[in-house]
């Protein structure tokens, strides 16, 4: 894994906890409910990835630092978003989720590329990266996950996004170029989908 994919992966990981942050103290968990909605957030898409593409050891367990970071952020936000539950709203979800949404789909498309795997394997796993840590999120939570609602545009922007990443890198763009451009697309496209009521035809 490149120095840039995997410095990627961990704001995809701070992203997507954030999103489990916030959605667990909306559901009033405790701190033991907090770290496991975070750490599933978090983990949830990277681990079926491995999984699929049969990587051992999994991600996270390759990588100690990260659930501990997750551990170590649940500690500290979880007193803080208790005194600022008032603003913790629909939208910061959606912005933490967003974000979260084109990192891991850029990385889980790259390790998937780097495996030697055909382009639209490669999508899927990028796309599966980056949403299954929400549906999970949003199960636990007793919510409908958001990628399964009749609503705005969700597993298509990781789609588009996993798409731009791969044939930059086809077409010999440099890393950065095409890992930042996979990103901004995937981003950008949920927000505005969210935005301007995008959606899939009935």
């Amino acid at each position: 894994m490149s120095t840039l994919i995997h410095a990627v992966e961990v704001a995809g990981i701070i992203a997507f906890a954030s999103s489990g942050f916030i959605e667990a103290r909306r559901k009033k968990m405790d701190l033991v409910g907090v770290f496991t909605v975070a750490f599933i957030t978090a983990f949830g898409g990277g681990t079926l990835r491995d999984l699929l593409l049969d990587r051992r050891p999994l991600f996270w367990v390759e990588h100690q630092e990260y659930p501990l970071m997750i551990f170590v952020l649940a500690l500290i936000t979880t007193p803080f978003l208790r005194h600022l539950r008032h603003v913790v709203t629909e939208k910061m979800i959606l912005y933490a989720d967003a974000l979260g949404l084109g990192l891991f789909s850029v990385v889980g498309a790259s390790l998937a590329q780097e495996a030697q795997m055909p382009i639209f394997v490669c999508v899927m796993m990028g796309v599966i990266t980056g949403i299954f840590g929400g549906v999970l999120r949003d199960m636990i939570c007793n919510e409908i996950p958001m990628v399964f609602r009749r609503g705005q545009l969700y597993a298509t922007c990781s789609f588009a996004g996993c798409w731009a990443y791969l044939v930059l890198n086809l077409l010999g763009a440099s890393e950065s170029v095409a890992v930042f451009s996979g990103i901004l697309l995937t981003s950008a496209m949920r927000l505005l989908a969210v935005r301007f009521d995008w959606k899939l035809p009935g």
